[in-house]
């Protein structure tokens, strides 16, 4: 999240001196960074959330026995 930030705000700072192409290609770096960042958080909360419905299951499975 960090290296999404700064890369956010070095792209600002190409931009305000118009060197356009640097700034396309920092924001675009921001945006890769911020998608793998949120790519691996939603990796986490799905492997939790299937940990929680198999505990579920197993204990439905007790359960009935």
């Amino acid at each position: 999240m960090f290296l999404a930030g700064t890369a956010i705000v070095v792209a600002g700072f190409f931009l305000w001196r118009r060197d356009f192409d640097k700034a396309f290609v920092m924001a675009a770096l921001g945006m890769v960074a911020w998608l793998l960042n949120y790519r691996a958080q939603m990796k986490e909360i799905v492997a939790a959330a299937d940990l929680a419905d198999k505990n579920d299951r197993d204990e439905a499975e007790d359960v009935e026995d």
